[in-house]
């Protein structure tokens, strides 16, 4: 859950950071998984791409979309490929000390949806566009129901 949803005052904006706009339970995949079974939690879960961490939660890629969908026209099986396959694996990442603004500018000067929020290699949360919305407006906000 993001931090910002327990703020009760308002705030400056330019003082959050990712640690307070990041998802912090964020739903993986390991290298193993089949492409259909990422396919699967994304529709399930509505969202468009997935981390793929090993066992100590060291993020080694990212499926999207995208990536299934490039697959697909490839004329490769989704039941049979694996996350370590279609990964990208050099992926954009933040830190949970970027500031909003800072996360922002990643955002919009390289067209990002959503990045994974590392500490060192390990993932520890998943930031998108519409949490720094989020956080914006309720940081801004003096009365939030």
């Amino acid at each position: 859950m993001r931090r910002t949803e327990y703020m009760v005052k308002g705030c400056d904006p330019a003082t959050l950071t990712v640690r307070q706009l990041m998802e912090d339970a964020v739903v993986t995949c390991s290298p193993q998984a089949s492409g259909f079974d990422i396919a699967r939690i994304l529709s399930e879960w509505n969202f468009g791409s997935v981390p793929i961490v090993d066992e100590d939660k060291t993020l080694m890629g990212l499926v999207s979309e995208s990536d299934l969908l490039d697959a697909v026209i490839a004329g490769k099986d989704l039941r049979t490929i694996k996350a370590s396959d279609l990964m990208t694996k050099q992926v954009v990442t933040a830190s949970e000390d970027t500031t909003l603004v800072d996360l922002a500018t990643l955002f919009q000067d390289r067209y990002l949806i959503r990045v994974p929020v590392v500490n060192g290699r390990k993932l520890v949360g998943i930031v998108a566009r519409r949490d720094i919305v989020f956080g914006y407006v309720k940081a801004r906000s003096d009365y939030w129901p």
